[in-house]
């Protein structure tokens, strides 16, 4: 009994639950219609926007899947250029950046964050001795400069280093 309910409540790592979209809603900007803009048709006119929690769903989905904008299953997400125009709008609206560092201030208010350390992982540069350790790379195999000449012959050169075409042969 007790792990049907654990079952129940476990969701998809793509679907946004009613709690995180509580926190993510106030932070996605509202569509309004610029006034000033003169439009050819009439106000309502064409389809509706799709709902900000479904975009939202969409690019958590494409996030957590890692499938790209048009492989959104459109029985569920409709048009995949219609969610990725609106993923633009909002990156340029800064509401990614604005999720991200309500989350950090969320851990930081929870888990507390340790400022004073911190590490970084990564190499931004050559190691200074690893050419010497490791050899030539294997990918430069093939090129013409290392290749040694014909046995007995002499190495290939064009006959006529610079020819004029203007001019006959």
């Amino acid at each position: 009994m007790a792990t049907e309910k654990l079952a129940k409540k476990r969701v998809a790592s793509w679907v946004v639950t009613d709690d995180f979209w509580a926190r993510v809603e106030p932070l996605v900007p509202v569509r309004e219609r610029p006034a000033d803009k003169g439009y050819a048709r009439k106000a309502g006119g064409g389809r509706k926007p799709k709902p900000a929690r479904l975009v939202f769903e969409a690019v958590v989905y494409v996030l957590r899947t890692g499938c790209q904008w048009k492989a959104l299953p459109k029985e569920r997400f409709g048009s995949a250029s219609a969610i990725h125009k609106r993923f633009l709008e909002w990156e340029r609206a800064g509401v990614f950046e604005a999720i991200w560092a309500a989350g950090l201030a969320e851990y930081a208010q929870m888990e507390g964050i340790a400022w004073r350390w911190q590490s970084i992982d990564g190499a931004m540069f050559k190691a200074p001795l690893a050419q010497e350790q490791v050899g030539p790379n294997p990918t430069d195999r093939g090129k013409k400069s290392e290749q040694a000449s014909p046995a007995g012959r002499r190495p290939w050169r064009p006959l006529v280093v610079r020819r004029n075409r203007s001019e006959p042969a």
